[in-house]
């Protein structure tokens, strides 16, 4: 029990929010997070509360950003269909036409979709990587040249849990010429003043969260192959060591760019992030209904090659959608979710951005996001 005090904004109508977010740490041993939900392109919710750094007791800020995992992937795919609608990106060509030295050892035909779809065969590498490899950026981008596929391209899924990012990261670079975290912050972050990064700045290293190991249900074993794609062949803990300290919270990891896992942001900015994409938010609407009716067509569902048995979790190209293990508000809803509770989506239908950030990795039984999501549906009549 705790009586944590919560600080920040509720809009009329929304405190049904507030209450699950109190609810957190009151009975599911939250320790420091925020909750922001914009609707319409309005922020009806902005709320934290706790300590971001326990350690010293720094307080949770409106301005407290922390490392979010697999959120980051939503990101990129953000900054992907923000390409394609610029006529620079075909999601189905080749990944060659845009970075040839991928069409080794069997991976010539593979389109770019494969890569956001977790069907590349691609979720793990052979190398094994040192940490500074893998922080280098090109010598991962060799390996992959190099790879050749784990199973046939495009008959199976595997979610790639690291390798995503590396994977459309350098399609984004070869187009751009920039390393996507770059062109992120030049293309979107920048202009709509958001407290995200793919590649912290030096600048913001100590107002970073600290991020807690795991605490309940571990979850089943996985396979060696999946454990080698989720170290990155070996090259750090994830999310956390033997004693059960976590990995990202190394300073060298955050300044690098880890597409695929990297990102550290703030839940009010990953809410106005997808909030932009689905409503105008000081401008035009980022992404057109035509580019989210193509995201949330499932294209990925069922058994895994490797990973955990199948908890009924649908893949788009590149979000996370509305699913059974991850309800969101429904099926226009699209967005990722984060090792250790971390929710980031947006939903066109109701014009909602919605983001959830903690430093308290939950295990596999972690609901404080799916509550706090069915709380924002309670708000919306749904």
């Amino acid at each position: 029990m705790t009586d944590t005090q919560i600080h920040g904004d509720v809009a009329d109508g929304f405190g049904r929010v507030a209450d699950v977010f109190r609810d957190n740490f009151t009975h599911r041993q939250e320790v420091g997070a925020a909750v922001a939900v914009y609707r319409r392109g309005r922020k009806v919710v902005d709320l934290h509360g706790g300590s971001a750094d326990p350690r010293s007791g720094r307080p949770w800020t409106a301005r407290t950003p922390a490392v979010v995992f697999s959120c980051t992937k939503g990101i990129m795919t953000i900054c992907a269909y923000l390409l394609v609608q610029q006529g620079r990106l075909d999601l189905d060509a080749p990944v060659t036409r845009y970075w040839p030295e991928f069409g080794q050892n069997g991976k010539a035909e593979i389109p770019v979709r494969w890569l956001l779809t977790h069907q590349s065969g691609l979720s793990a590498l052979d190398k094994p990587f040192t940490r500074e490899e893998v922080l280098a950026w090109d010598p991962v981008i060799q390996a992959i040249e190099a790879q050749a596929p784990l199973w046939k391209p495009g008959t199976a899924h595997s979610y790639h849990p690291i390798t995503f990012g590396w994977l459309i990261g350098e399609v984004i670079r070869r187009i751009t010429g920039e390393l996507p975290g770059v062109w992120f912050a030049r293309a979107l972050a920048e202009p709509l003043g958001l407290r995200t990064w793919i590649g912290l700045p030096a600048a913001e290293r100590d107002a970073v969260a600290w991020m807690l190991g795991p605490i309940g249900d571990p979850g089943p074993e996985i396979d060696p192959v999946s454990e080698r794609a989720i170290t990155m062949g070996g090259a750090f803990p994830f999310p956390a060591d033997e004693n059960n300290e976590v990995s990202f919270n190394d300073p060298a990891i955050q300044a690098a760019q880890v597409p695929g896992a990297g990102a550290v942001s703030t839940a009010e900015s990953l809410a106005r992030l997808y909030a932009a994409c689905v409503s105008e938010v000081d401008g035009p609407r980022l992404l057109t209904a035509a580019s989210v009716d193509d995201a949330i067509a499932v294209r990925a569902a069922g058994q895994q090659v490797y990973g955990h048995p199948d908890a009924g979790h649908q893949w788009g190209t590149g979000f996370l959608v509305h699913s059974l293990p991850r309800p969101m508000l429904g099926p226009r809803s699209f967005g990722h979710d984060g090792a250790g509770g971390h929710l980031a989506f947006g939903d066109d239908a109701h014009q909602v951005g919605f983001a959830y950030v903690v430093n308290q990795m939950g295990g596999f039984d972690d609901e404080r996001a799916n509550l706090l999501s069915a709380a924002v549906r309670d708000c919306l009549g749904e």
